[in-house]
């Protein structure tokens, strides 16, 4: 018996929702001059690029992009960045990823930061499943849905920008 893959976003309302958080960020920062965009590797990364891309349209704010590798497998916290977190002390940082389900990826990721003084922290999920078993909830959303444990979202985000879609199967 195939999957049936139910369409939530269409590429347009992916761009509806990721403009909303952009100027959600920037009303949340506006006496900032700097920002940091911590994307999680894959689909947060992407989603970090394209708020960067935004907000740098939209403000005078000067946005540093950071890419965060998690290994979500390991019993500690292992997270690799492209730029030592050191850099981004005493500054605002945006934990960007796609689907909050668990909670387990935005708290490893929460972890990378740890050790650092921060101005601010704040978390944003393109999708917020609600079925956590951490304590963190994201600071910005793109959508929240209900969803049973069974069923899976699928983010489909194209690095050329020609196929975003969100799917429920």
């Amino acid at each position: 018996m195939a999957l049936k893959k139910l369409l939530i976003l269409d590429k347009k309302q992916i761009q509806q929702k990721v403009d909303r958080m952009a100027y959600q960020i920037l009303e949340d920062n506006l006496n900032e001059t700097e920002l940091v965009m911590a994307g999680i590797v894959g689909r947060g990364y992407t989603i970090a690029k394209r708020l960067k891309k935004i907000l740098e349209k939209i403000s005078e704010i000067k946005i540093v992009l950071m890419r965060i590798e998690l290994d979500k497998v390991s019993t500690h916290l292992q997270a690799k960045t492209d730029l030592p977190v050191s850099e981004v002390a005493n500054k605002v940082v945006i934990l960007v990823d796609d689907v909050l389900n668990s909670g387990r990826t935005l708290v490893y990721g929460l972890g990378a930061f740890l050790d650092i003084p921060l101005k601010k922290l704040r978390t944003l999920v393109l999708v917020d499943r609600s079925h956590r078993i951490f304590p963190v909830s994201p600071d910005f959303t793109g959508l929240e849905l209900a969803t049973i444990l069974k069923e899976h979202v699928d983010v489909v985000l194209d690095e050329k920008d020609e196929e975003d879609a969100v799917y429920l199967s």
